[in-house]
C-alpha cells in the first residue's frame, strides 16, 4: 500500500514528507493506522548521528489502531487501540526471565534498519528504507511484530499515548521497576524533560517523601513542582550538591539522571549518601569519575537502565491506569503538532520550548 512518511534520506538532513510503499504484514505482524506518535530525542540522535542505516523512516512511539492482522497473531484484532515500544526478541535470556529491554539481539532489532526475519517493509521505487525501532511510526501505517504492540484501553485518548512506548515508560519505569524506592525515601531528579518528570511523577506515586527537581529552565522546574516534586533546585543558580545534602540530610537514597551531561553525572553521584544509588538513563558520553570518592567510599551504586526495565505489555498498561485515576498526569507535558510540522517539533524540543513534542497524523 502507499503511505505518507517522513523520510531521513542522510545523516542530519531534515525529515522530509513523501509517498512511500508499505508491505503487507507476514505471520506474528499487524498493520497500524497511526493516529499519533511522539517525538522522543532518540528519534534526533538517529537523525544526526547515523545509529542507522540511511534512508530511514524514524519514530518510536507510535499509538494507533490495528487494520490487519497477519497470520498466527494471538493477542490483537483489527479494531484494537494500540502503543507501540521497543522491538526485542522474546526468546533470549533476558527476554525470558522479565527484561526485554536488554534483550540479546536489542541493537540489531531497533536500529539494524531491519525486520526479523532480515528483510524490509518499506520501500521507495527500488530502493528499501530502514526501519526503526520495529514500527517507523512517522508514517500513516506502519508494519510491527505483535511483539511489540501494546493493546490499551479505549477510554482514553489513543492520541496522548504514544509517548508511553518510551520516553515516559523509560522515566516511570526507572523509578518503579527498577529503583522501587522504600516508601518515605528522598530521590532526586536530573533533568526535567519527558524522562525527568515521568520519573517525578513516579516517585510520589511511590511514597517518596522528598523529591528533588534539577534543571536549568525556571519553567520546567515549575512543571516538576506542579507534578509533584518537593524541591526544585536551577543548577545554574545553586550549588545542587550542597543544597541537596543539606535538604536530605547527608543525600538523597536515589538519584534519576537524564541530562546525559558529565558534570550533572557527577552532581548526581555526589549528592547520593551513603549506600544511595543512581540509575542512568541520559545517552552520556565517556567522561570520568573518582570511584573510590564518588561510589566506593561510601557503598554506593549506579546502574544503566534501558526503558525503564519495563515488560510493555505489563507496564504501559498500568501507566495508562494510574493516568485514569488522576495519579500519572503524563498529558501536562505534552504539545500537539501537525504531522507536515515535525521539523518545527524537533527544534521546540531541542531548544525547551516544548517538554514532549507528538504528531497527530490522523
Amino acid at each position: 500500500m502507499k503511505i505518507q512518511a517522513a523520510v531521513t534520506h542522510a545523516q542530519g538532513k531534515a525529515f522530509s514528507i513523501e509517498e512511500v510503499t508499505l508491505l503487507a504484514p507476514k505471520s506474528n505482524e499487524v498493520l497500524v493506522r497511526i493516529v499519533a506518535t511522539g517525538v522522543c530525542h532518540t528519534d534526533a540522535v538517529a537523525r544526526d548521528l547515523g545509529i542507522s542505516p540511511y534512508p530511514i523512516v524514524l519514530g518510536h512511539e507510535g499509538a494507533g489502531i490495528v487494520e490487519q492482522v497477519g497470520e498466527n497473531v494471538t493477542h490483537l484484532v483489527v479494531g484494537d487501540h494500540v502503543v507501540m515500544s521497543f522491538a526485542h526478541c522474546g526468546q533470549c535470556e533476558n527476554c525470558l526471565t522479565g527484561h526485554p529491554t536488554v534483550c540479546t539481539h536489542f541493537n540489531d532489532l531497533n536500529f539494524g534498519g531491519q525486520m526479523e526475519d532480515h528483510t524490509h517493509r518499506l520501500h521507495q521505487g527500488d530502493t528499501a528504507l530502514s526501519t526503526f525501532f520495529g514500527q517507523s511510526s512517522f508514517g500513516t501505517h506502519v508494519v510491527a511484530h505483535e511483539r511489540n504492540v501494546v493493546k490499551v484501553d479505549k477510554d482514553v485518548d489513543l492520541a496522548l499515548l504514544g509517548p508511553l512506548g518510551c520516553g515516559i515508560q523509560t522515566g516511570a519505569g526507572t523509578v518503579l521497576n527498577r529503583l522501587k524506592p522504600a516508601f518515605g525515601t528522598s530521590i532526586a531528579i536530573y533533568g526535567c524533560g519527558a524522562v525527568g518528570l515521568s520519573a517525578v511523577m513516579a516517585a510520589k506515586i511511590a511514597g517518596c517523601q522528598q523529591i528533588f527537581a534539577v534543571d536549568v529552565h525556571d519553567s520546567r522546574l515549575e512543571l516538576a513542582r506542579e507534578l509533584g516534586a518537593t524541591h526544585v533546585l536551577n543548577g545554574k543558580h545553586v550549588d545542587v550538591v550542597k543544597e541537596i545534602k543539606n535538604a536530605a540530610g547527608g543525600g538523597t537514597h536515589y538519584a534519576v539522571e537524564s541530562t546525559g551531561v558529565p558534570p550533572v553525572v557527577r552532581q548526581c553521584l555526589q549528592a547520593l549518601r551513603p549506600l544511595g544509588q543512581a540509575a542512568i538513563v541520559g545517552v552520556t558520553p565517556e567522561m570520568s569519575i573518582d570511584v573510590h570518592n564518588d561510589l566506593m567510599a561510601e557503598g554506593k551504586s549506579m546502574i544503566g537502565v534501558i526503558e525503564g526495565d519495563s515488560v510493555p505489555r505489563v507496564f504501559i498498561p498500568k501507566l495508562v491506569e494510574f493516568y485514569k485515576a488522576g495519579k500519572f498526569p503524563f498529558d501536562k507535558l505534552v504539545k500537539f503538532y501537525g504531522f507536515d510540522e515535525i521539523n518545527q517539533a524537533f527544534e521546540d524540543s531541542s531548544k525547551g520550548v516544548t517538554v514532549k513534542p507528538i504528531l497527530r497524523l490522523s
